[in-house]
């Protein structure tokens, strides 16, 4: 059975990652330096190792006989890329350089990267679609945009097999709900909880295509067995349909308090998902509707 690394195995993608690949039989090595992720998401039949991605000297001979690396560990989130640039240039950038160079070094078979929808930005024209011509609004997004290039150059130019998973809006169990930066369905049910008026940035009629955390893991799990990627294909990791803001808050009930629009994000996100269905045999399964009721009853 291959011996898999992940990176980021504490956090939210990378925990349900590992609980999937351990269920199916892996050998399962997570690096994680905690700063996001929580030792409770770890699963104890995983080989843990708590360790920087931006420290190459520590890292480097922790991939040794490394099959496949899922490289989920970043500094994620918009806003906290515009208020920490720097920071989060040196986990998104310099950190997935050094989790390239590792897996090359010691010869893995195929590096998944976890990347984002951020990296469209604003678009005339929706689904948006892995054609299309990026356009980063945020740090968060140009550091994800450089990580699928240089996942494309390694594919070219070291023959180490790569492929970029661009995430819409993952949601689900263990999403982090606290904090200025967190996730809008983690931070509604939060607020819900504690019976607080939930908080909405703009009129809430912006929209956006979420996508349920186990879909999200079956994507990865295809994307690492398929014969048909490999060289640095960009796929969109989407459910294909949008929806509102105030949508995302009837479902969830409770009061609603506005508050200005934020810096960095565009207004609308809606997916194409027919070349993972296409190239992976992968579709969406959870609906929003569905994902939400699961969240809710945890």
């Amino acid at each position: 059975m291959a011996k898999i690394l992940v990176t980021g195995g504490a956090g939210f993608i990378g925990s349900h990652l590992v609980d999937r690949l351990i269920k199916e039989g892996y050998k399962v090595i997570v690096i994680d330096n905690l700063s996001g992720g929580k030792k409770e998401n770890l699963n104890p039949k995983a080989i843990f190792y708590k360790v920087d991605i931006c420290n190459l000297d520590k890292i480097l001979p922790l991939f040794k006989g490394v099959d496949y690396v899922f490289h989920t560990a970043a500094l994620p989130r918009v806003h906290l890329s515009i208020d920490k640039p720097i920071e989060t240039h040196r986990v998104n950038i310099d950190g997935t350089l050094n989790v390239l160079y590792a897996s090359d070094k010691n010869k893995a078979k195929r590096v998944i990267y976890s990347s984002s929808s951020s990296v469209y930005g604003e678009q005339k024209n929706l689904p948006l679609r892995e054609s299309m011509v990026p356009n980063p609004l945020s740090p968060y997004a140009l550091q994800k945009l450089v990580g699928e290039y240089y996942c494309k150059l390694f594919s070219s130019l070291y023959d180490l097999e790569t492929v970029s998973l661009r995430y819409f809006n993952v949601y689900g169990p263990r999403m982090d709900p606290e904090g200025p930066y967190a996730l809008v369905i983690g931070r509604f049910l939060k607020l819900k909880k504690e019976g607080k008026p939930l908080t909405i940035y703009g009129d809430g009629k912006q929209t956006r295509d979420f996508t349920y955390i186990d879909d999200v893991i079956e994507a990865n799990i295809l994307a690492m067995k398929s014969k048909r990627v490999g060289k640095g294909e960009v796929i969109n990791i989407c459910y294909g349909k949008n929806h509102s803001i105030n949508y995302v808050a009837k479902l969830i009930g409770g009061k609603k308090n506005y508050l200005p629009k934020r810096k960095g994000e565009p207004r609308h996100t809606l997916g194409d998902n027919s070349l993972a269905r296409k190239i992976l045999g992968w579709k969406p399964k959870i609906s929003l509707e569905e994902g939400i009721e699961i969240c809710k009853n945890i």
